[in-house]
């Protein structure tokens, strides 16, 4: 499989780790001064040096082209990495995905956190197989129908598996046009940089749509090392909240809890005790069997697990 590489003529360096960065080429942050060859030009040209060859950059398949994304949605490419082909090797194919069992999917992505987008994959993989005929729909409209697939998903599915135009605005694209074009700006909105990502964004016979958004992809993953990260000017920037000793973490070890007991199930007291050791250790009052018992009825509300005759198993009984 050919691998889409961004290219373009000799142009200014990128700047240095630690080194002040260049002054944007298109220069003002206005849809009306934008340039958008002279943008393409420059972004291609300095994102040569920092392409990543990485494994879901090396199909079409738009099945492990939405894997991917999803995937990498608050998570580090290193870890996605490291889990892509363990994940292939259970779900090589949205069939396979889809007449998976619940619990099989969230035992597969354990580590990868925020479980729900596990339930998503399999949900969508379920509507991609039974009303699409197992073929990942192209249209943009079609994508967004599907469970978790938001615009930059939609967007990234149509760029990288069908060359596709469209608005792909995810967290190194944003570093992107926030660096270039709101140099020292605050607060920059989406809707101020979604003009200019669709106007940025090759279009028509022979367009390399799937190498340009590489190419963003790669330079803004750069960016964010070399320079003061310029996703923190976005009006969308949010810290993610500490994980440990937060709601989330309890949940997830609840989780971990029910999905280890296998079919057999296991009893809320039982969860409790195990939560109650693990916190104590971590040095974090206890749970206790309300809480957890609280936990459980958010997990199963949500599809996680149900609770058959006293015992939790993990997965959901609806279809």
């Amino acid at each position: 499989m050919a691998v889409s590489r961004p290219s373009g003529p000799a142009g200014p360096e990128a700047p240095a780790p630690g080194a002040k960065a260049p002054v944007g080429a298109a220069g003002l942050p206005a849809p009306d001064a934008f340039d958008p060859a002279a943008f393409r030009e420059r972004v291609l040209t300095l994102a040569v040096p920092h392409w990543r060859d990485l494994p879901w950059r090396r199909t079409r398949d738009p099945y492990r082209v939405w894997l991917s994304e999803v995937m990498l949605q608050q998570t580090q490419v290193a870890r996605v990495e490291a889990r892509w082909d363990d994940w292939l090797a259970l779900f090589p194919t949205v069939g396979a995905l889809a007449r998976a069992d619940d619990a099989e999917v969230l035992r597969a992505w354990q580590g990868m956190g925020y479980n729900r987008r596990a339930l998503g994959l399999h949900r969508a993989a379920r509507i991609v197989a039974e009303d699409f005929g197992g073929e990942f729909p192209r249209d943009l409209d079609a994508l967004l129908s599907l469970p978790g697939v938001g615009p930059s998903t939609a967007a990234g599915v149509r760029a990288f598996a069908f060359d596709e135009p469209g608005v792909y605005l995810e967290t190194n694209v944003r570093a992107v046009f926030i660096h270039e074009l709101f140099a020292g700006v605050p607060l920059v909105a989406d809707s101020q940089l979604v003009p200019l990502v669709r106007a940025a964004c090759p279009d028509g016979p022979g367009a390399d749509v799937r190498g340009w958004y590489y190419a963003l992809l790669d330079y803004g993953a750069f960016l964010k090392r070399a320079v003061p990260n310029p996703t923190r000017r976005s009006r969308s920037y949010a810290r993610q909240s500490r994980f440990e000793g937060s709601h989330r973490q309890k949940r997830a070890a609840v989780l971990r809890a029910v999905l280890a007991c296998g079919e057999g199930g296991i009893t809320a007291l039982q969860v409790a005790e195990l939560i109650d050791r693990q916190e104590a250790q971590a040095g974090r009052e206890a749970v206790g069997l309300s809480g957890v018992e609280a936990i459980l009825g958010e997990l199963e509300r949500e599809g996680f697990c149900a609770n058959r005759e006293g015992r939790w198993r993990a997965g959901s009984e609806r279809r």
